[in-house]
């Protein structure tokens, strides 16, 4: 199983990607899509679009994962982070692929055991269990890979629980 990780936003954009092989997880990719700032917001949705469309193509995942919505942010950081997941949903959706949304809550304890776990402490779990250096890791990035590592968490769990109904 793969799955690409996506820590959206309008700036930056997180993705990594994350294959399942038995009982081990490893990071086949993972970077920040960036868009510049002062240009129009439709053309940094094109430019993050185009980018996705170009990993969904590159790393053919079978689903993708994003980070919910923080609504602790001010209202103009989560539109803009709403609409980075619309274009991300999008082109999942255009591929016939599956999107996940977790919460920061979800994925820290997923990854660390625990949902109050700090920023650092995810990036460790995030090296650790991918056997990644850390310092090759952009923040966004390792944030994106701890969201396709919750998702695989939660597969078996939801696979058992579709074939139960």
């Amino acid at each position: 199983m793969k799955i690409l990780g996506i820590d959206p936003g309008i700036a930056n954009t997180g993705f990594g990607v994350v294959a399942l092989h038995g009982a081990r997880s490893s990071a086949l990719a993972a970077g920040v899509i960036t868009t510049p700032a002062g240009v129009p917001l439709e053309a940094r949705l094109t430019t993050l679009f185009a980018d996705v469309e170009s990993l969904l193509e590159e790393h053919t995942p079978d689903a993708v994962a994003l980070e919910e919505l923080y609504f602790g942010q001010n209202a103009s950081s989560a539109m803009a982070v709403g609409q980075a997941r619309g274009v991300v949903l999008l082109a999942a959706g255009r591929r016939g692929l599956t999107a996940s949304g977790y919460t920061p809550q979800q994925i820290k304890q997923a990854v660390c055991g625990n949902g109050r776990a700090d920023k650092s402490q995810v990036t460790r779990m995030v090296v650790t269990g991918l056997g990644l250096a850390e310092s090759a890791i952009p923040d966004h990035a390792a944030d994106a890979l701890a969201v396709a590592m919750c998702h695989l968490n939660h597969a078996p769990l939801a696979r058992t629980l579709a074939g139960s109904r």
